[in-house]
């Protein structure tokens, strides 16, 4: 007799109820829906951090710069995000949340992993409750830590994180990490990771790729202080060689 297929037997109805072989089905279900996804990329600079991002705008009708892709979560720390957006604004309204009250309760900027460690915690409560569903998104959250260092980090639908040089997430990342490997190097300044991050956007996107698509934003290390990047700044960068 032929096993069942996990889906017929029932194992990914219920998101506390492992699979014979060890998984959680819906989580990788999640993970899924982030991969197809619009792409996002972090990377850490010389001189900062930055993000860059595919809208992904598909209607003529929508008026482009409605559409953010990147949230200023404080003066020094931003997010991206692939996967269900209404999931990450979630996510992102309780960081916000969170570096408010730190300003309130203890006159500073938060750290960075206190943030990261929140979302990640609630990622992965609901990996474990019944009556939940897993968070569909990946976020990418960028800054300079209250030390002054430039920091990378990415959290994924299981609730687990790490910290990057550079990464990306969405459906452009088999690519675009291949891309990394190959010409992100440590010490590249934020106009340089511009550059790489528009043109692996454009090689991946091809016909699709429009300036109105990209949004990108950076926080300087000298002056930690959230800055989106202009439409004339990335029309420029794409006439570079």
């Amino acid at each position: 007799m032929q096993p069942m297929p996990h889906q017929v037997m029932g194992y990914d109805r219920a998101i506390t109820m492992f699979s014979p072989d060890g998984r959680l089905l819906q989580v990788e279900y999640a993970k899924k829906t982030v991969k197809q996804g619009s792409t996002a990329i972090g990377f850490t600079c010389k001189d900062g951090v930055l993000v860059v991002t595919d809208k992904r705008i598909v209607d003529k009708l929508i008026v482009s710069d409605s559409v953010e892709k990147i949230w200023e979560i404080d003066d020094h720390m931003m997010a991206t995000a692939s996967g269900i957006l209404s999931d990450a604004r979630v996510l992102i309204t309780r960081a916000q949340l969170k570096a408010q009250q730190n300003h309130v309760t203890y006159d500073t900027p938060i750290d960075m992993i206190s943030v990261v460690r929140d979302i990640a915690d609630l990622k992965q409560i609901c990996t474990q409750s019944g009556g939940l569903r897993p968070f569909g998104v990946s976020l990418l959250i960028a800054g300079v830590d209250t030390s002054g260092v430039p920091m990378l980090f990415e959290t994924d639908p299981t609730g687990i994180y790490f910290q990057y040089k550079a990464s990306v997430i969405g459906e452009g990342e088999p690519e675009i990490e291949e891309i990394l490997y190959k010409q992100y190097k440590e010490g590249l300044t934020i106009d340089e990771c511009l550059k790489l991050g528009v043109d692996a956007l454009k090689k991946t996107l091809d016909s699709n790729f429009s300036i109105d698509r990209i949004d990108a934003a950076y926080v300087k290390s000298d002056n930690p202080k959230f800055t989106r990047v202009t439409k004339s700044k990335l029309l420029e960068v794409l006439k570079k060689k």
